[in-house]
């Protein structure tokens, strides 16, 4: 496992090798972040890398759930793994009606379980792996396994990414996948072949994150995203 980490390259290298893993073990998202300060107001803010749908992140957002959470106070004052299913977290959590919807929610999606594990860097940032899903048992060899790989996982991250870090850019999975193909030399319409979109929606993403990066063109984007590691 150490030495598959060590030839990831960039964050969609990432992103893949994480959702491989995650349902590897049964889960159905995964989420890597840094641990959110009091000045933080989203988790979105705080979300490095994630396969968690858009909405549910969005939703916990608009209903200012991070600083009421049970499990980002908790995250805030160990160092140890630990585990929150849905009854943890509302009991732990400031009550209020906006939680008791996104609860809802989250059990829309089958999430049933929060598997936190804090990881930090050598320059002393501190982030969490969070793994969520319907499974609820887990053996210790199985955990601590998922400590391993969030530890590894989160220092490769973090040196393939300091400069994504200090600039606080951020691209989606998808905006990351559109730029690989693109540096590849696909056209928008074989993209929307290959993952399954509309050229529209691929068009969509493609200029959207040229925006993102400041580039006048997608070929500029794609040599920016080279430049910031998130495309090979």
């Amino acid at each position: 496992m150490a030495s598959e980490v060590a030839q990831l390259r960039t964050q969609f290298d990432v992103i893949r090798f994480m959702k491989r893993k995650a349902q590897a073990f049964g889960f159905r998202y995964f989420m890597i972040a840094r641990v959110p300060t009091v000045e933080m107001e989203t988790l979105a803010g705080a979300s490095i890398v994630s396969n968690v749908p858009v909405e549910l992140t969005a939703h916990y957002d608009k209903a200012g759930l991070l600083h009421s959470s049970g499990g980002m106070k908790r995250l805030r004052e160990t160092a140890t793994p630990f585990q929150f299913d849905l009854d943890d977290w509302y009991r732990q959590s400031v009550p209020s009606e906006e939680l008791a919807q996104h609860m809802k929610i989250l059990a829309a999606h089958q999430i049933e379980q929060s598997n936190y594990f804090p990881v930090h860097y050598a320059d002393g940032s501190r982030g969490v792996v969070i793994f969520l899903g319907a499974r609820h048992s887990f053996s210790m060899a199985e955990l601590m396994e998922l400590q391993m790989i969030s530890i590894h996982v989160y220092n490769r991250l973090a040196e393939i990414g300091v400069v994504l870090r200090d600039n606080g850019l951020e691209l989606t999975e998808r905006e990351i996948e559109c730029l690989n193909w693109t540096a590849a030399g696909k056209t928008s319409a074989e993209i929307a072949s290959i993952i399954g979109l509309s050229e529209h929606t691929v068009n969509h993403y493609l200029n959207h994150v040229t925006r993102k990066l400041g580039a006048v063109n997608r070929t500029q984007a794609v040599v920016k995203a080279i430049r910031l590691g998130y495309v090979r």
